[in-house]
């Protein structure tokens, strides 16, 4: 808890030096910081913490409370309280007695005052910490390794240091095992103010909000948002949500998001904070060079304003094809902060703008198999729960004697293009993934601990997000060779291989358009939803234009000679949620080693 204390010194200013919103504490670092324990146990938010520490002990009538009298105590009591323990961190309890006011009342009972300190230690540590570092000019991100080590690694020492000093001059002994948790920030951005080159008019309220750029993390992270699902749709609205928003610069910041080829500026309330800092582990972050061109969408995730006026939906956006941006946005309310409402908004105005541009977006894993004797790129379409990650994570595990190495280039959405000599051209949008803890092997996220972020662990849909390609992969642009829909839902029979391939671009498109699924565990006649391509994320806001590319793209497949059929998981039958994929899995290897 001490840590944040850590913060002031800092120069007076008018402006928050900290925030606490609901379970995360937010520290504004603008200043130098502290340097000694004294200074830390002297600090505003020192003193702001216990208060808070005290408050909650009072309301449970903890016996801690013992060491004020079994009182509550006032403000003076809490500042001479502060006092006591500046001077502990320093000298051994038995040269303070007698030495300042109240000191015996709070020492005479070692014991408890030791478990008190105890538990504001871990009081402190039951948030979620950050540190936005925040400068006038770009002097911070010049070194940003020295910058985030003066900051948040001395501070972790400090408030470690400050615990221990404080433990051993009140109980005369030493700890036999020291263990090296993360007492300070988990989590710290560099966040400047940059001249991004944005529209005129409304857009102007946007342009004084910080841009990160560059992030720290001490992984595992371990978050626990507000709430851990999302729900409604993402409306294509007529207006212009910018024109009802109003933006505080010093409660957002912005994430300059590299998502495929496009910049995306993402401008995050504070209240959701530790999602928009675990952008850093799906999407890059936009380089100088960047930044220097108009952005090609941008999305406010947090507006005070209800946003029913607008729309059905409160997460809406609009395109505005005067100024040529795609602009979204979506309440600051708790029933929002999931992290599916940063990153399918963002992707969901990813797939508008090659739509427009006239790609054709997917929603699947895009994947390079070099075996042995050849190399080929395969596409998997279908929504979630299609089983396309779980063949491929049996894939590699069944073919690992046969397979030389897997290159993701998409986890969840991408894009396609037709080359000027006819050729499918694959790419990515993300740098990770975000999944279902549930999902993955045993032993998986274990494995990827060093790091993951990790959000809910302990509720339904806990999640993780990890890296798994690199951006330089997916905006490469790689020669499909399979492309494959995700049938979850069908027996395999003799009239219903694993793998099929389709005889014309009409029957392909058949199946891609009803976008077939079944929930997982349901039986074979029951559960099947569709959507529009097994993509809710665009194609069905723009579906007459979605119509007209998936036509011409589906009969440039079957044209560049592309093999196009459906891979039967059968994940969503009941029974076969480890069988299915796994026969999938073969019968794919035995494919590819034909060629």
């Amino acid at each position: 808890m001490l840590y944040n204390i850590i913060l002031l010194k800092m120069q007076n200013r008018e402006d928050k030096t900290f925030e606490i919103l609901g379970n995360k504490v937010i520290i504004d670092l603008r200043g130098r910081l502290c340097e000694t324990p004294e200074e830390l146990l002297q600090s505003s938010l020192f003193r702001h913490l216990l208060s808070i520490a005290v408050e909650r002990l009072s309301e449970k009538q903890s016996p801690l409370l013992g060491i004020f009298g079994n009182r509550k105590p006032d403000r003076k009591v809490l500042d001479k309280f502060s006092d006591l323990l500046s001077l502990l961190s320093k000298v051994p309890a038995d040269l303070l007695q007698g030495k300042i006011e109240q000191a015996d009342e709070f020492i005479n009972d070692r014991d408890l005052l030791n478990d008190f300190i105890e538990f504001l230690y871990n009081f402190w540590r039951t948030y979620d910490r950050f540190i936005v570092l925040n400068s006038e000019n770009d002097v911070l991100d010049k070194r940003p390794y020295r910058t985030f080590n003066e900051s948040i690694e001395n501070l972790t020492h400090l408030v470690r240091k400050t615990y221990r000093e404080i433990q051993k001059n009140l109980t005369g002994k030493v700890p036999r095992v020291y263990r090296q948790v993360t007492a300070g920030a988990e989590a710290a951005a560099i966040a400047l103010p940059k001249e991004v080159p944005l529209p005129g008019g409304e857009y102007q309220k946007l342009k004084n909000i910080p841009v990160v750029r560059q992030i720290l993390l001490n992984p595992p992270l371990i978050l626990n948002p507000p709430t851990n699902k999302r729900g409604g749709k993402f409306e294509k609205i007529s207006r212009n949500p910018l024109e009802i928003i109003t933006i505080t610069p010093g409660d957002f910041l912005c994430y300059p998001a590299k998502v495929g080829p496009l910049i995306v500026m993402v401008y995050f309330h504070n209240r959701f904070l530790e999602l928009g800092i675990s952008l850093c582990n799906l999407f890059e972050i936009a380089e100088d060079e960047d930044l220097e061109r108009k952005p090609d969408a941008l999305y406010v995730y947090g507006c005070n304003e209800d946003l029913s006026s607008l729309g059905n939906y409160q997460t809406v956006f609009f395109d505005d094809e005067k100024n040529g941006v795609l602009i979204a946005a979506c309440p600051n309310r708790d029933e929002f902060g999931y992290f599916g409402y940063l990153k399918k908004m963002v992707l969901t105005l990813h797939n508008a703008r090659m739509m427009k541009e006239g790609r054709m977006p997917y929603h699947g894993a895009l994947v390079k198999i070099a075996m042995k004797n050849t190399e080929k790129t395969v596409l998997f379409i279908g929504d979630t729960g299609a089983g396309k990650s779980e063949s491929l994570e049996a894939f590699r595990l069944i073919g690992k004697d046969r397979i030389r190495y897997m290159t993701i280039i998409a986890d969840d959405m991408g894009s396609l293009e037709i080359s000027p000599d006819g050729e499918i051209i694959g790419y990515g949008t993300e740098i990770g993934a975000f999944l279902r803890l549930d999902d993955l092997q045993e032993g998986y996220a274990l494995g990827q601990i060093d790091r993951a972020i990790i959000m809910s662990p302990s509720q339904v849909n806990a999640r993780i997000i990890l890296p798994v390609t690199t951006f330089k992969e997916l905006i490469r642009g790689t020669k499909i060779d399979y492309i494959f829909y995700a049938n979850n839902y069908e027996i395999v029979d003799d009239d219903h291989p694993i793998i099929e391939r389709f005889d014309s671009p009409e029957e392909a498109i058949a199946v891609f358009e009803a976008g077939a699924v079944m929930s997982k565990g349901t039986t074979t006649s029951t559960g099947i939803v569709h959507s529009y391509y097994a993509n809710v994320f665009g194609p069905p806001q723009y579906r007459e234009l979605h119509d007209q590319i998936a036509k011409q793209y589906f009969d440039a497949f079957f044209k560049a000679g592309v093999f196009v059929g459906q891979f039967r998981t059968r994940l969503g039958i009941s029974g076969f949620e480890r069988k299915g994929p796994e026969e999938a899995a073969k019968a794919l290897l035995d494919v590819l080693d034909r060629e």
